[in-house]
């Protein structure tokens, strides 16, 4: 059905990093928008979402998401959740769940998605992660709510986002960043424009994950500015504006515990 997952080699569990071929929205969406709040048909999304759930293997309305807002806020999803707690409509920048029958995912257009699963591929986890919610703590919060439900061994692949050599950012993000993360100076380098940085976010993220201590850490190194496989809000925001879809990342855990 799609022409393009991107999937992580430590991952053992049902999962997927989705790009934007494979859908139903037309232009300037096209195709496999995943973003209930863009100006898309709602109609097209919903399908394009059903899609993604069955390619990992879930009904289409057990794929669930929030209102992701740069927060370092991590949503459980257990045996005593309502599906309608971690629907959309809350708040949040990272779900976990130890449900066979629940995907959980987010939506990214340059930012970091983070898909995580324990060592047995009992529980899992799914983080937005720009550089607000790296620097915030979303990935430390989301390896503690996985932790809190019994994980253990922690994997993480941090997917297709804005690469280093395409991240150029000015002063004022970097002074941010060193504000609440001294560490976050080795993730910085000058960049061709006078007074600019470019920044790391792939790398920061990996950083911040083994810190959390998450055992293994890969990095798929896929650049969104400049692959056309995916939406890109820096590409965008160069071309002029107008509107844009987003990528979805999704991951569900398994039954049986991995042998």
């Amino acid at each position: 059905m799609f022409e393009a997952v991107l999937t992580g080699s430590v991952l053992k569990v049902p999962h997927g990093f989705f790009t934007r071929l494979g859908g139903v929205s037309p232009a300037p969406y096209d195709s496999l928008n995943c973003s209930l709040s863009s100006q898309d048909d709602p109609a097209n999304v919903v399908e394009n979402r059903a899609r993604v759930a069955r390619a990992i293997g879930v009904a289409p309305d057990h794929l669930l998401g929030l209102k992701q807002t740069h927060s370092d806020i991590t949503v459980p999803v257990t045996a005593e959740t309502p599906l309608w707690v971690a629907g959309t409509g809350q708040a949040g920048d990272a779900l976990v769940t130890d449900r066979p029958e629940i995907g959980v995912g987010v939506i990214t257009a340059d930012c970091g998605p983070v898909l995580l699963s324990s060592d047995d591929g009992r529980i899992v986890g799914a983080a937005h992660a720009g550089w607000r919610g790296a620097v915030g703590g979303i990935l430390e919060s989301v390896v503690a709510q996985m932790v809190a439900l019994g994980a253990t061994g922690i994997s993480a692949v941090v997917g297709p986002c804005i690469a280093p050599e395409s991240y150029e950012v000015g002063p004022d993000m970097r002074d941010a960043v060193l504000a609440k993360d001294a560490a976050g100076e080795n993730f910085f380098r000058s960049a061709p424009r006078e007074g600019h940085f470019l920044f790391d976010l792939p790398g920061y993220c990996g950083f911040r994950l083994e810190q959390a201590g998450v055992r293994t850490v890969q990095i798929l190194g896929v650049d969104t500015l400049t692959d056309q496989r995916f939406f890109s809000h820096r590409r965008r925001t160069l071309a002029g504006g107008g509107h844009i879809g987003h990528q979805i990342s999704a991951i569900r855990p398994l039954a049986s515990p991995l042998g």
